[in-house]
């Protein structure tokens, strides 16, 4: 599993850049996922949102999934090849595969990658 120490990480496996402001999906659940076929956006750019607030809906071959913002500000950008690319989600989660950038974001209250991983782990047993 990948989990990139220059990221924190919330409970709900959404991933946050506290240097780009970018938020996705964690390798873990999109390993949980499996095969994404569908991703669709809630969010539009301008709108302030809250930490915890339904981000996306995410459809897989196994199952439906919501993420959500990871922090609270302002969204300054929405990965819009998502929604013609989803796989992109399993190929590339910390990359390509971003969804929105927020602004302003505050990660204190997010996981380093040791505690997320330890987290994950716990949940695997």
């Amino acid at each position: 599993m990948n989990i990139p120490a220059n990221l924190k990480y919330s409970k709900t496996d959404e991933w946050f850049d506290p240097t780009t402001g970018a938020m996705g999906l964690t390798d873990y659940a999109q390993e949980q996922l499996s095969d994404i076929v569908f991703v669709e956006i809630l969010l539009s750019v301008g709108e302030t949102v809250k930490d915890g607030q339904p981000a996306a809906s995410v459809e897989s071959v196994k199952a439906a999934a919501e993420t959500y913002t990871a922090v609270s500000g302002k969204v300054s950008e929405i990965n819009e090849a998502l929604a013609d690319s989803p796989e992109i989600l399993n190929s590339d989660p910390f990359g390509a595969g971003w969804m929105v950038k927020i602004e302003g974001g505050d990660a204190s209250g997010l996981m380093d990658a040791d505690k997320y991983e330890k987290y994950c782990a716990e949940r695997s047993h």
